[in-house]
């Protein structure tokens, strides 16, 4: 009979355990799937404390700066972490803009310290094609804004990738200039930067404004169309068919965002046909418009999305050009299956800027967003919110942590460039071209430095060393050792046109095009 009551206490206990263990997976999974305080990342009623509405150029407003840190399962998209590194460990280089998905990798040094031209492409005439502006053609030559190379090494070769406002991508040797093979050619102007398979495919993907986002290979003695995104295969297109940004290739994924105010996820199904070369087999496996009604009724129709879209931990993150800033949950796409979604992509952040967003996003190590805005508007959210903004996506209700204002000119002022992050400091070129050294943690401006001309290119730092171009035609290099100082000039280049793109350093070479129409190799 005790025998009989112990085995009876037994199993009663081991039931309970069994009871509790089934509800903490049950809590856990429900809390995985279901978005995340849905309520509270869709509104845009309230508004953090501390915002001004002052029209200095220079005042700052912060507010005191908490640090939230977040513990993440080992198998998110993107490890926070690797914010400022490069991406990957299969192809050595520099494959997108700034590098990798948080946008925050500027390439491998030494820099250059007596700066030369040690080519030029092409030698004789410049890189030009005719494009239409307001139905009316219009010249353009060299390469464009964000115009960024990928800059990768190949066997043994170091090869040099890019689009111009020709109309070609390209393909050279980086130690000499010359082409390694024939370009592509596409319809219409390429501005955007390219980005090259991080994962050893000889794939390049690549907007132009002809409506096509490409996928193409270069493994034979001439470029191949493997496959073509149109921007009007999938509506509605609110703004127009451009494609500005700079896709991410993740695990067969390829993110991507287009003027067409939409944004794509493409399994791509990359492998080696039979012959050998490379193939793709994408599906569209995910879209959404990147805007929402309320968005619509605040600045109409201009809500093209020509940032490249960035990732962090579990969430995609872009802007667009009606001021809206968005976080998608994209953890349902990590399937063992090729093209099945465990659970839609959804929203679950939404912070509204007031004024255009084409830079693209930064993200710290601790998913941190920081973001620059232009001033064309003159709405009063913009004037409210400011044109330099750090933002922690994890306090939806108020995320803003600080914030800059930077207005001049209407149409002309506010920030066309990408934000560099470079240990402790901010650097923020603005659109008149001058340039803001900000504390990240408080907001502080500690130094500011004016620039010749125009400004949209976005700041390089390679080993302590800053490169920034402007629109007067040069090409800088400054000292940022030390972060707390306006950093001393090291040297300057005149490249003879605007320097609208961003430069590209990759063992002791900077390569960068001017809208001139040539690519400079500095060395």
């Amino acid at each position: 009979m005790a025998a009989q009551s112990t085995r009876t206490l037994w199993f009663s206990f081991g039931f309970l355990v069994l009871l509790t263990t089934f509800v903490l997976i049950f809590a856990f999974i429900s809390t995985r799937t279901s978005p995340q305080n849905t309520a509270e990342s869709l509104s845009t009623t309230s508004q953090p404390a501390n915002i001004t509405s002052t029209t200095t150029t220079t005042t700052t407003t912060s507010t005191t700066t908490t640090t939230t840190t977040t513990t993440l399962p080992p198998n998110v998209w993107v490890d926070p972490r690797s914010s400022g590194k490069p991406w990957g460990n299969t192809i050595d280089g520099l494959l997108t803009f700034r590098g990798n998905p948080t946008r925050t990798y500027y390439g491998r040094g030494p820099v250059p310290t007596t700066p030369k031209v040690v080519w030029k492409h092409p030698q004789d005439e410049p890189l030009c094609s005719t494009s239409l502006v307001n139905e009316k053609p219009r010249e353009w030559c060299g390469t464009g804004w964000t115009g960024q190379p990928a800059i990768f090494e190949r066997g043994d070769t170091t090869w040099v990738v890019l689009g111009s406002l020709s109309g070609n991508v390209h393909f050279f040797d980086a130690e000499t200039g010359s082409s390694l093979i024939p370009d592509f050619p596409t319809g219409d102007i390429i501005k955007g930067s390219v980005t090259v398979d991080p994962d050893g495919y000889p794939l390049v993907y690549v907007g132009s404004r002809d409506d096509n986002y490409r996928v193409i290979a270069f493994d034979g003695d001439t470029p191949r169309e493997l496959w073509a995104l149109n921007a009007y295969d999938f509506g509605p297109v609110v703004w127009n068919d451009d494609w500005d940004g700079a896709g991410l290739v993740i695990d067969d994924h390829l993110f991507i965002g287009g003027e067409n105010s939409q944004f794509f996820i493409v399994k791509l199904n990359r492998h080696y046909a039979s012959d050998g070369l490379a193939e793709v087999d994408p599906q569209v496996i995910f879209h959404e418009r990147g805007w929402d009604d309320e968005l619509y009724e605040a600045v109409g129709r201009e809500l093209s999305i020509e940032n490249s879209v960035a990732i962090s931990g579990d969430t995609l993150f872009f802007a667009n050009s009606g001021g809206l800033i968005q976080g998608w949950d994209i953890s349902g796409l990590r399937s063992p299956t090729s093209t099945t979604i465990d659970y839609a992509p959804h929203r679950v952040f939404r912070f509204w800027a007031g004024d255009d967003i084409d830079a693209s996003l930064v993200i710290d190590s601790e998913g941190m967003i920081y973001a620059g805005v232009e001033y064309q508007r003159d709405t009063e959210r913009a004037r409210e919110v400011g044109q330099i903004i750090k933002l922690n996506p994890s306090k939806p209700k108020s995320p803003l942590v600080w914030n800059i204002h930077a207005r001049g000119e209407l149409d002309a002022s506010g920030v066309w460039a990408t934000p560099g992050l470079h240990r402790d400091l901010l650097i923020v070129p603005t659109a008149p071209g001058e340039v803001y050294g900000i504390d990240i943690a408080t907001g502080e401006i500690r130094w500011t430095k004016q620039l010749r001309g125009v400004s949209w290119s976005s700041p390089v730092i390679v080993d302590d060393v800053w490169i920034q171009g402007d629109c007067s035609g040069r090409l800088y290099a400054f000292d940022v050792s030390d972060t707390t100082v306006e950093p001393p000039e090291l040297w300057s280049l005149d490249l003879g046109g605007c320097v609208e793109s961003t430069p590209a350093v990759w063992d002791g070479l900077i390569v960068v095009g001017t809208k001139s129409g040539y690519i400079y190799g500095i060395g």
